[in-house]
């Protein structure tokens, strides 16, 4: 099926980009095909949010990645993934984004190529692969729209998406130049044992392979006091990643409440400076 365009809303006037200019929210459908390492092969339509300044001819690129419930009811229930407080932020500093709900969860349906077994034996890599697919399927849709610079892309993502920007740094798609990692990982209990993720030492694995091809910028930003991940792991895979050879950079962000887990959303003010200092020196310099 030939892509779908659905215009959905002309949200508020973008003042600090001048009269007449807007901020777009559109709904798209991108088709992908995922190979899976258990399931085989999975064809099917990603719904995708887009935010983008009409104004704006050739815009940047950002695919920013939703992360992953505790529970197969609470990803069915996800919804449309949208991000919107955030995805605006970026559009006001000169990005489209593109916002993707993958197969498994809320609007996208289908089954779920995430789940990676029982928590003592947590096999992470499939579903970090079929996650990593369907951003790079989206890289390439974004790509080839006449209103964006094909040659300035970002990848990012929270929790679940964050550790699937890093998967997409260790093999990057044409056009993207850094990778962002808001509190990745997998197997968090928050409830029952809180900063005890399933499998640790299997996601430490994971991302020192990551860290053994990916050749552009990350960046990894996490609170002490997340009860997915908490404070001492996250720590540990990125010290895996590096030692494999991946550049980066860690920020310990401040304590956010309750959960640091969500301060992607609840707590911008705390990560923006860091995450604006690093688009400077990846080339993606706000407003450019």
């Amino acid at each position: 099926m030939a892509i779908a365009r659905i215009l959905l809303a002309a949200a508020l006037l973008l003042a600090a980009r001048g009269a007449g200019a807007a901020i777009i929210e559109e709904l798209v459908h991108v088709p992908v095909v995922v190979r899976h390492e258990i399931l085989g092969e999975v064809r099917h339509e990603l719904p995708v949010t887009v935010f983008r300044d009409d104004a704006r001819p050739r815009a940047p690129f950002v695919v920013l990645g939703h992360g992953r419930a505790t529970s197969a009811t609470a990803n069915a229930a996800l919804g449309q993934a949208r991000y919107t407080a955030n995805s605006r932020y970026l559009v006001s500093l000169g990005f489209a984004v593109f916002v993707p709900t993958r197969i498994g969860y809320g609007i996208a349906g289908g089954q779920d190529l995430e789940y990676s077994g029982e928590c003592a034996a947590k096999r992470y890599a499939p579903g970090y692969d079929a996650a990593a697919q369907q951003t790079r399927a989206v890289v390439a849709y974004a790509r080839g729209r006449p209103d964006i610079d094909p040659g300035r892309g970002l990848v990012m993502g929270q929790s679940y998406g964050g550790a699937t920007a890093i998967a997409v740094a260790a093999d990057p798609p044409e056009g993207v130049r850094a990778a962002v990692n808001f509190a990745g990982g997998g197997g968090g209990r928050p409830s029952t044992h809180p900063g005890q993720p399933c499998s640790p030492m299997a996601m430490e694995q994971l991302f020192g392979g990551y860290g053994a091809t990916a050749r552009i910028p990350t960046l990894w930003l996490y609170a002490p006091n997340d009860r997915y991940m908490g404070e001492r792991h996250p720590r540990a895979w990125f010290e895996a990643f590096l030692r494999a050879g991946g550049r980066g950079r860690f920020v310990a962000l401040p304590e956010h409440g309750e959960d640091g887990h969500s301060s992607f959303t609840r707590n911008p003010g705390a990560w923006r400076p860091a995450f604006e200092a690093f688009l400077r020196e990846a080339g993606l310099e706000p407003g450019r």
